[in-house]
């Protein structure tokens, strides 16, 4: 007998693993040598006898009497995340533990913990991968609390923006649905993130997902769960905001002052300006079944990339119900310019032909009115006839045939004239296309709307730029 617990005794304290044990009070038992430094105690002296929250290790402790209750009941744990205080300074541990049998009665627990700040540090610093989401956090939804003791972390989150992956964002919306808890969910696409792969690197790319991802996870803390469904798309699961003046609410703060969307990014390299488009519903108020919703989510995505991006459509079944994404994708960008075309040439006038696009502009860039301003510098609108004013310094800006720009920082400063009817008129982003004859300028066309940071899309600014030539065609 001796000689087995000197066997024990030698192998538990060879053990790089922080061992402990605990009676059925949880109270300490005994510890091995490791975790005897870890803590700095010179003996097990100073802790048999108490628990974790009399020795005052976790700010928050009641998760991890909680964890050891379950273990207590009958249970085993894995590799659960948690935090811990070392000498004044939080730590993140990663802990193990079963119970211990007297028979067939439970007496006791046993467990294991190691110390992995410096890993999820140098992960931070060097990698770009972060980790958003704890053990803690996530059990305060049922369905993690269920499954949490018998998987690790690195099941469930994504390795790069330490955001729930995709199995596990799917797992959890199917669970709400099944339990009829109501919530919203939404999904985020980054705008023109292959540019900034292309243009900055792979390494870039990854910043901007770890940064979105973070700021999210930062700003929907407590009522919310953000995911990765794949490359540049992003989910959110919101318990909180269920009507539509809450999600437009929500949405108007994620885009204006939450520091997550419409924010600049900084590489080694250079720098990128981060937009994203959102598009959401409810359970069950849109819909009471996943397919369904998952459909409505990726409507709404598909409209506010068709209206320039950098935007958010909320699902509203009396606006929304019959639209048909299918219909609208079928209408590509050639189709676009033989009607243009065709409506073009059936006029005489040059007014009248603006006229005759004008409701195709409209439907295609999402536009109420467009302009026209003339070789004189006169801007007219094409509905309203009343409507002239001063643009004769709009050259200033225009290098070259077509401009687009998401807000009117470089007309300020170059046109301020074409920038005071710009915003008298409240428009933010405008694009521009030069009309051309025989390398003489006969004009501009001007499309301008009252939303900021527009990004016009390469088949809008290829049907401006195309019209513009068509009406180049027609000038003597």
């Amino acid at each position: 007998m001796e000689m087995t617990v000197n066997l024990f005794d030698s192998i538990i304290n060879t053990s790089q693993d922080c061992v402990f044990w605990k009676d059925k009070n949880r109270r300490f038992l005994g510890v091995n040598q490791a975790f005897l430094d870890y803590y700095g105690f010179k003996s097990a002296d100073i802790l048999i006898g108490k628990n974790d929250e009399e020795m005052g290790w976790h700010n928050d402790p009641d998760p991890y009497m909680q964890d050891e209750l379950r273990v207590l009941s009958g249970k085993t744990t894995y590799k659960v995340q948690g935090k811990c205080i070392i000498r004044g300074e939080e730590r993140d541990i990663i802990a193990s533990k079963r119970p211990l049998y007297n028979g067939n009665e439970i007496v006791g627990l046993v467990g294991s913990f190691v110390d992995i700040t410096d890993v999820i540090r140098g992960k931070e610093k060097n990698d770009g991968s972060q980790l958003l989401y704890t053990i803690d956090k996530l059990r305060k939804y049922s369905f993690f609390d269920k499954i949490i003791d018998e998987i690790s972390l690195d099941q469930i989150l994504d390795p790069l923006t330490g955001i729930l992956n995709r199995s596990y964002s799917m797992k959890f919306v199917r669970s709400l649905i099944a339990e009829k808890i109501p919530f919203t969910f939404s999904i985020i696409d980054l705008d023109n993130f292959k540019f900034i792969n292309d243009t900055y690197g792979h390494s870039a790319g990854d910043k901007v997902l770890a940064t979105v991802s973070k700021r999210l996870v930062e700003f929907t803390d407590g009522f919310a769960l953000a995911g990765r469904f794949g490359g540049d798309e992003l989910l959110l699961i919101d318990l909180k905001n269920i009507t539509t003046k809450d999600k437009i609410n929500f949405f108007e703060n994620l885009y204006g002052n939450s520091n997550t969307l419409r924010k600049e990014v900084f590489f080694e390299n250079g720098a990128a300006f981060v937009t994203g488009t959102s598009g959401c519903a409810s359970f069950p108020n849109d819909s009471d079944n996943f397919q369904h919703l998952f459909g409505l989510i990726d409507k709404m995505l598909y409209l506010g990339k068709n209206m320039g991006r950098n935007c958010y459509k909320v699902y509203e079944e009396e606006k929304h119900k019959y639209v048909e994404i299918r219909k609208i994708a079928k209408n590509g960008t050639f189709k676009n310019m033989y009607k243009l075309r065709i409506d073009i040439e059936s006029e005489k006038k040059f007014g009248d032909k603006l006229a005759k696009v004008m409701p195709q502009l409209s439907e295609i860039l999402h536009i109420h009115d467009f302009y026209y301003v003339d070789s004189n510098g006169k801007m007219h609108a094409v509905l309203d006839k009343k409507f002239t004013a001063d643009a004769s310094d709009l050259p200033n800006i225009m290098e070259e045939d077509l401009l687009s720009q998401g807000s009117l920082e470089l007309i300020k400063k170059h046109s301020p004239k074409f920038y005071k009817a710009l915003d008298d008129n409240g428009f933010e982003s405008v694009l521009i296309s030069r009309i051309r004859k025989n390398n003489e300028i006969k004009g501009y066309l001007v499309c301008a709307v009252n939303r900021s940071l527009r990004i016009w899309q390469e088949n809008e600014c290829a049907i401006l730029y195309y019209l513009a030539g068509l009406l180049s065609d027609e000038m003597i």
